[in-house]
């Protein structure tokens, strides 16, 4: 089977799906490896690190000729770029990479209508077996760390408690929205610049892994009920219970000097959890940093990809943290998307069983058809049993 990696074409999207590093363990497996020319490039990896590492470079057009193509955007998540890739597809060539098919799913049916088999790697389930694979944890992971030093480097005063002969200086209130893998790395990093540190989520489990890196853990007089999905990631609740949410959420945040929100649902508008009211009540010179922002955003007021003032309180709303420090992304990214591969191919790629739950979570589309149950419901498609029956 010969493996190509694409170039992104994606508008500011740095990294790379596979480094130089992750070359030796596909070939071990029996595979080809080739990698577009100066697709690693922006990460820090040149096309002759690729070459002392086995890889074959090459043009574009004979990467849409592989067996298998690697990218860390496809489909629906490679916005206007997915245009000229679909055209370049062909019958039985196989997809990997973030697709956001739950959010895109009419750019997974293209491919789909293409002939193309497609595996989304935001749809790896949250299994022990799987954490090499997840490729949402590993990018968070990042963008938890950039958003904190973003904050950081906007907010006019800083984030220690000094003692000086001058005076003492206070330290910096970070308040952390949302304690998944983004949130968590947010919290330590503040933690580590030595800022006075707490974070809310709405799953009073986390709270103990808050308190675990030195935070306060914000616990408001809320009926969560059941808060958390079978795969671990925080449930949409409903709109009474963020009304409820941001009144009391308003006091704490009018004491914070730094608001880094995470609150992310996969494939759904971010909830609300900071109005336009709540901002105004924030001191001036205050920074909000909205990593839900490609999602619509935690804060009313946030415009994505873009930095506004409102009331003196900056709110920054990057879309693509992790492609910001791409060198080091790329090489988790490889590692998570190399495992993948490497366990589709001991499932017997490009027939994989669907009795492996790894397999079957992330397969999108086959056989001319969208097979994802959640993929084919957004897409407003009948369930394939319903089909079968008729």
């Amino acid at each position: 089977m010969k493996v190509a990696v694409v170039k992104e074409t994606y508008p500011g999207e740095r990294r790379v799906a596979l480094v130089p590093t992750a070359v030796a363990a596909l070939l071990k497996a029996g595979l080809e490896v080739a990698v577009e020319t100066q697709a690693g490039l922006a990460a820090g990896f040149s096309d002759e690190a690729y070459r002392l590492a086995g890889a074959t470079i090459v043009l574009r057009e004979d990467v849409f000729a592989a067996d298998c193509i690697l990218a860390v955007r496809t489909c629906g998540a490679n916005g206007d770029g997915w245009v000229a890739d679909r055209d370049r597809l062909r019958q039985g060539v196989i997809l990997i990479g973030t697709c956001d098919p739950l959010s895109a799913p009419e750019a997974c049916q293209e491919a789909a209508t293409r002939g193309a088999v497609v595996f989304a790697l935001e749809l790896v389930p949250r299994i022990t077996r799987a954490q090499s694979m997840d490729v949402l944890s590993s990018q968070a992971n990042i963008a938890g760390y950039r958003a904190v030093l973003l904050a950081a480097t906007t907010l006019p005063r800083i984030f220690p408690m000094m003692t000086t002969a001058a005076g003492t200086i206070t330290p910096a209130k970070v308040l952390v929205l949302g304690a998944g893998v983004a949130g968590l790395q947010a919290i330590a990093t503040a933690k580590r610049l030595g800022a006075q540190v707490s974070a809310y989520d709405v799953r009073s489990v986390v709270k103990e892994q808050v308190q675990s890196l030195g935070a306060k853990f914000v616990e408001l007089p809320l009926e969560t009920g059941s808060s958390e999905t079978t795969g671990g990631y925080a449930k949409a609740m409903g709109e009474e219970f963020y009304t409820k949410q941001r009144e009391l959420l308003g006091r704490v945040i009018a004491d914070s000097d730094v608001v880094v929100s995470t609150a992310v649902i996969p494939g759904q508008k971010a909830p609300v959890l900071v109005t336009s009211a709540m901002v105004k009540n924030m001191r001036a010179g205050s920074v909000i940093v909205d990593l839900a922002a490609e999602r619509g955003g935690n804060c009313e007021s946030t415009v994505p990809g873009e930095t506004v003032v409102a009331d003196g309180v900056t709110i920054l709303g990057p879309t693509n943290l992790p492609a910001e420090v791409p060198f080091h992304t790329s090489q988790l990214y490889a590692k998570n998307i190399s495992t993948f591969l490497l366990h589709l191919v001991k499932q017997g790629l490009p027939e994989v069983s669907l009795d492996d739950e790894i397999c079957r979570d992330t397969l999108v589309a086959r056989g001319g058809q969208l097979v994802h149950p959640k993929v084919r419901e957004r897409a407003g498609l009948p369930s394939l049993d319903a089909l079968c029956s008729s």
